[in-house]
C-alpha cells in the first residue's frame, strides 16, 4: 500500500503543478480580452486569432484543471445523501463512482478523441475564421485533460482505500484551504515580494 501512495503523491504534485498554471491562465485571457476590446472599441480593428486564443484559453482552463478539481475535492457533487452518510460509506460511494462511472467513461472519450486529435494534426487543419488559428494545439487538450483526470481518478482510489484499510487520513474532509482566486491573489503578491 505504501509503494501505491507514493504513487499517488506523485500524481498529486503532477495535478498540483499543472493545476497552479492554469490559474495564471485566466490572466492572460483577461489581458488579451481586454487588449482585444479596447483595439476594436478604440481603433475599429480586431483580429479572429486573439479571439481563438481566449477560446483555447478557456477550454485550456477548463481541459487541464479537471485532475487538480478532483484532486482539491471541488468537483460538483450532489450533497442530498452523501453528506448524511459517514466518511467509511462516502469513500465506498466514491470507489463505486470512480470505478463504475469516470475511469470508463473518461477512458473512453480519451480513446474516442485520439484519432479526431491526430487527424488534425496530420491534416494541419485551420479555422475557417480569417487569421484563425490552427486547431489540433486545442484539439489535443482533451486527452491531455482526461489523461490527468484519468491519473488523478487513480489517485483518489488508492486514497480512499487506504483511508478503508486504516493505511491513510479521510481524502475528503477539507483542508482549510483557500480557493483558486485567493491562491492567485497570494501567489502574485509572493511574486512582488521577490522583487521589493
Amino acid at each position: 500500500m505504501f509503494a501505491l501512495l507514493r504513487i499517488s503523491r506523485v500524481i498529486d504534485q503532477i495535478n498540483e503543478r499543472v493545476g497552479r498554471a492554469v490559474m495564471w491562465l485566466v490572466l492572460i485571457a483577461v489581458v488579451i480580452s481586454t487588449g482585444n476590446a479596447l483595439a476594436r472599441k478604440l481603433f475599429h480593428t480586431s483580429s479572429n486569432a486573439l479571439l481563438e486564443v481566449q477560446w483555447y484559453l478557456f477550454a485550456a482552463m477548463f481541459m487541464l484543471a479537471a485532475g487538480y478539481t478532483f484532486l482539491r475535492n471541488e468537483h460538483v457533487r450532489i450533497d442530498l445523501v452523501f453528506a448524511k452518510l459517514s466518511p467509511r460509506r462516502q469513500c465506498m460511494v466514491d470507489i463505486f463512482g470512480i470505478l463504475v462511472f469516470l475511469l470508463p467513461m473518461t477512458c473512453l472519450i480519451l480513446w474516442l478523441s485520439w484519432p479526431i486529435v491526430m487527424d488534425s494534426l496530420y491534416s494541419g487543419e485551420m479555422s475557417q475564421n480569417p487569421g484563425g488559428l490552427i486547431r489540433w494545439p486545442v484539439k489535443m487538450l482533451l486527452p491531455a485533460g482526461l489523461a490527468l483526470l484519468v491519473l488523478q481518478a487513480v489517485s483518489e482510489l488508492i486514497k480512499r482505500i487506504a483511508f478503508l484499510t486504516g493505511h491513510g487520513p479521510n481524502p475528503l474532509e477539507r483542508k482549510g484551504s483557500v480557493g483558486g482566486t485567493e491562491e492567485l491573489v497570494e501567489s502574485i503578491k509572493a511574486q512582488g515580494g521577490k522583487h521589493d
